[in-house]
């Protein structure tokens, strides 16, 4: 055992490859799961497509102990995920499937029976979206199989006959008590394995990691570390090392914090701890407004929203990440820590310029505190990209309107895509206040917000496009609030229906 920053740590990774415990030393903390399955344990059931998250040819299954005493299971893409945060978790591969007689497992035998498979490359990336269906009890509904399925693609057998496939496999029964207790034994077992020995702390040639266990920890090491890279979800961190092919030193992932991923709920506000994925926060900020909610169902895939983070989503100050418009527009504030010390800092004063945020070397966002729209507020979200699901958004409007006889009495708006940050527009906001909501007071919002912007132009739209787009979805909230019964939009599950 080592002492570090006050901190007991421990050097070797601690892990089930399915039922096989696994202690790792002196491996390179940047190596991605897929590298890891591939290249040292032979196990190339596991693709690599695209090494981005994208495609889901490289799907495996985390299983990790949950509070009820159980196992939660989630997919993620093993090409962007790395080796170390496998620790004190079960790692599923479509290898695992098989039964002890050879006989395939029931999703395995779908697919088979449905022609679900052509030229098989991404065959097991879909098996294993299909195997998590099954262990949360298996779905009939069209719309939940696309939704799960969204993350996978294939280009040569189309998506009807392994739609069948997860319809026809079933699933595990909630009350089977085998299934309960076996997940209870996995979760001890696991919970055992790491208990005892301190934090992680990968110390290799080619760069060090650090995993916290508490958020008294993570501070800590951030104080010794301030320009370390922070690492929750992986999905953009990720692409920094399998596409810019960045070394990384040292690492401090936030995904093991147990107090960075709570979720709480008032009356008024949603917080959300920076560890929370978006699956785990999407029924609370859903619960906000159901536009948030239809939002995160976009953001990417089950894969992406399995692994990443509503926290990390804000630290990148990505100008086109996906959620900051929203929050932006709700009025969200963010609590930063270093050291002992918080501070609250309103979201839109978060992002000052393009890579560049309110945050100094050292400190971390603990938190984003989301308000409840107030009695009368109608809140709006529009995502415009090439594709309806898991892509790069080209521009996203999110929109606060409250009107009180016939007129604007409150009104935020925020766009991402628009500027080198996400960033409310206030000129737009000042021309609507006040006035009556109508198409003339519409027209001089859309003109007051070519005042506000000056977007650029690159490969996911040109700037005059990207103008228009964010003019005509205040036309559409226009629509939406004064015409509600008007179709303007598919949304949630009659998107899958197309």
């Amino acid at each position: 055992m080592t002492q570090h920053t006050d901190i007991t740590m421990r050097p070797d990774i601690r892990f089930l490859l399915g039922d096989e415990e696994r202690s790792l030393r002196n491996i390179d903390p940047q190596m991605t799961v897929l590298d890891y399955l591939r290249l040292e344990e032979r196990k190339s059931g596991t693709k690599e497509g695209c090494a981005e998250g994208d495609c889901g040819a490289c799907t495996v299954i985390i299983g990790e102990p949950n509070s009820d005493g159980g196992m939660a299971y989630r997919t993620v893409n093993a090409c962007i995920q790395f080796v170390p945060t496998l620790d004190g978790k079960q790692l599923l591969t479509v290898e695992h499937l098989k039964s002890k007689d050879g006989s395939l497992h029931p999703v395995q035998q779908a697919m088979v029976e449905t022609h679900g498979s052509q030229c098989g490359f991404c065959t097991p990336g879909f098996v294993m979206s299909l195997y998590q269906m099954w262990l949360d009890g298996g779905e009939d509904d069209r719309g939940a199989i696309n939704d799960a399925l969204a993350g996978n693609l294939c280009r040569c057998t189309g998506y009807g006959p392994i739609i069948e496939a997860a319809r026809n496999a079933g699933g595990v029964a909630a009350n089977d008590t085998t299934e309960q207790k076996r997940r209870a034994d996995l979760a001890t077992r696991l919970t055992n394995m790491v208990k005892d020995g301190g934090t992680l702390a990968v110390e290799h040639a080619a760069g060090r990691y650090y995993a916290p266990r508490t958020s008294d920890e993570l501070a800590a090491l951030l104080v010794a570390h301030p320009h370390a890279t922070v690492l929750a979800g992986g999905t953009d961190v990720g692409l920094w090392v399998t596409k810019m092919l960045k070394r990384l030193d040292p690492i401090i992932y936030i995904g093991d914090v147990s107090d960075l991923k709570s979720v709480s709920e008032t009356e008024t506000a949603v917080t959300i701890g920076a560890g929370v994925t978006y699956s785990r926060a999407h029924d609370a900020l859903g619960r906000v407004a159901a536009d948030v909610g239809e939002l995160i169902r976009r953001i990417g895939s089950r894969q992406i929203r399995n692994a990443g983070t509503v926290g990390g989503n804000i630290a990148n100050g990505s100008p086109i990440g996906d959620m900051p418009p929203a929050l932006i527009a709700l009025g969200a504030k963010i609590v930063l820590r270093m050291g002992d010390v918080t501070r609250d800092v309103p979201l839109e004063e978060f992002f000052v310029s393009y890579g560049k945020q309110d945050r100094m070397p050292g400190e971390f966002v603990q938190s984003v505190i989301v308000p409840k729209p107030a009695s009368g507020m109608t809140f709006k979200a529009y995502k415009i990209s090439k594709r309806f699901d898991q892509d790069i958004t080209a521009v996203l409007g999110a929109f606060a309107i409250r009107i009180a006889d016939g007129k604007v009495a409150e009104f935020r708006a925020a766009f991402g895509g628009m500027a080198g940050t996400p960033m409310r527009a206030k000129k737009c906001e000042a021309a609507l206040i006040g006035q009556d909501w109508n198409e003339a007071s519409l027209s001089a919002a859309q003109l007051a917000l070519a005042s506000d912007f000056a977007p650029m132009t690159d490969m996911r739209a040109s700037k005059e496009y990207r103008m228009l787009v964010a003019q005509n979805l205040l036309t559409k909230l226009f629509i939406e609030t004064s015409a509600p019964d008007i179709a303007t939009r598919l949304v949630g599950k009659e998107a899958a229906h197309v």
